[in-house]
């Protein structure tokens, strides 16, 4: 009787975010799945070559990350504007050079870490293939910034298909591309670790060409470069990136420290992130769902709204990673086999994947949470609670698990699956204080 007052109360909801949300989780599973295909190529071609992949994404994600979450303020900041019934077309243009400035800036940042490979204390056969790699993919920034800011100031007024479309497409065409370089077929040789770059380069760059020419008609020449809406960006954007560096690097440094033990460990730990990353996608998808919504509420200043997205939105997630954990509990060792039957890697991968399934819950919890404080505009508060559930928490306890007590990647695992649980506790106490704030404050206006 409960369940069905709960769901018919929050029914319109439950189904506006799914409706806003589902064109999202394409685009997301089609980034992820992107990145799947890569890890699935290489695994077929060689541990040796999964392994450079594994530590030079890690070291390339640490940095371009900062400028995807720079960006992803973009959406967040037009959507309050459009609640707030501001003009937004004419920050298009401004939005396209702030990507070229962040993809320069990135871009040189990335190149820079190049001559640093072979001095971190990597397997000697890794550091070729890994300077390889960076190099190359460096310059695919521009490309992959292009689309993102485009798709993030598309985002805002809710137009999710065509970027979506641009993806499934470059997924198919990337999986071709990539299989085919680092093979070879027929007469040409493959090219093992600098075909999956190339093919990178090569898909990225024109992600964000045709997204281009698909906005032109909306590009205001005449607003090249916005200062206050630059300054909005950065406020708002600036603690975003910061918060997703630490993220990032939480995952990405576990890859850098286990890989110079012994490159099979950076591999299985690669395959066990692109496994939980792909159901992530879902809950990441639906927080987007409810910064758009939350901030347009926020803007136009009805507080019931916002606080009804924020229940449909986070109980949606938290459902499906609740199956999600239930499958990959019953079945790791059928999921773990779709990229590799390595029988060491299988003994390491598997204990991992069961505590794996025991956050996903928790995890799918926090990054609604963080969803409704980015609609809120409290990015900082977003990234400080980032740093204390992830560096203050999580990642001391994995390092003494891994070192200390021997337990290795699992260790660490074991780390970051107790500071999901910490995290979901620090926002949850905030977001309540905040509503209680917003209650009083938007008190005179009605639904």
């Amino acid at each position: 009787m409960l369940f069905s007052e709960t769901f018919n109360k929050y029914k319109k909801y439950f189904t506006e975010t799914l409706v806003l949300s589902f064109p999202l989780m394409i685009g997301n599973l089609g980034q992820i799945l992107i990145g799947a295909t890569d890890v699935f190529i290489a695994a077929k071609h060689s541990t040796s070559t999964l392994a450079a992949i594994s530590i030079a994404n890690s070291i390339i994600f640490c940095i371009l990350v900062v400028g995807l979450g720079l960006m992803s303020a973009i959406s967040i900041v037009i959507s309050n504007y459009r609640g707030n019934r501001k003009p937004t077309k004419k920050f298009l243009m401004t939005v396209l050079n702030y990507a070229m400035i962040l993809a320069i800036i990135f871009c040189i940042i990335c190149l820079m870490t190049v001559p640093l490979i072979s001095k971190m204390g990597f397997e000697a056969e890794l550091v070729p293939m890994i300077r390889e790699y960076i190099f190359i993919c460096s310059f695919s920034l521009f490309g992959m910034y292009m689309y993102q800011c485009l798709k993030e100031f598309l985002l805002a007024y809710e137009i999710v298909n065509f970027p979506n479309l641009i993806l499934i497409i470059a997924l198919i065409v990337n999986f071709v591309l990539a299989y085919t370089l680092v093979f070879g077929i027929g007469t040409m040789q493959g090219l093992g670790v600098i075909g999956l770059a190339i093919a990178a380069f090569i898909v990225r760059t024109l992600m964000g060409l045709i997204l281009l020419i698909y906005c032109l008609k909306l590009i205001r020449f005449k607003h090249p470069f916005d200062k206050p809406f630059i300054k909005q960006l950065l406020k708002i954007g600036t603690p975003i990136g910061l918060a997703m560096l630490l993220e990032f690097l939480g995952f990405n440094i576990i890859t850098i420290l286990v890989g110079k033990e012994a490159g099979i460990l950076a591999a299985t730990h690669n395959i066990i992130v692109t496994i939980t990353s792909s159901a992530y996608m879902v809950p990441l998808s639906i927080s987007s769902a409810i910064a758009i919504k939350v901030g347009f509420y926020n803007g136009a200043k009805i507080f019931p709204e916002i606080k009804r997205y924020s229940i449909a939105g986070t109980m949606l997630s938290v459902g499906f990673m609740g199956l999600c954990a239930l499958t990959l509990s019953v079945y790791p060792q059928q999921i773990f086999e779709v990229f590799t039957n390595n029988s060491q890697m299988l003994k390491i991968g598997i204990p991992i994947l069961h505590i794996a399934s025991l956050y996903l819950m928790f995890d799918g919890f926090q990054v609604c949470l963080s969803g409704i404080l980015k609609g809120l505009k409290m990015t900082k508060t977003a990234s400080i609670s980032v740093i204390a559930g992830y560096w203050f928490f999580g990642l001391p306890l994995g390092f003494i698990l891994a070192y200390h007590f021997n337990m290795s990647l699992l260790g660490f695992w074991i780390g970051l699956a107790t500071s999901f649980l910490f995290l979901s506790a620090i926002m949850t106490t905030i977001i309540i204080r905040k509503f209680k704030s917003l209650s009083k404050k938007y008190k005179k206006t009605t639904a």
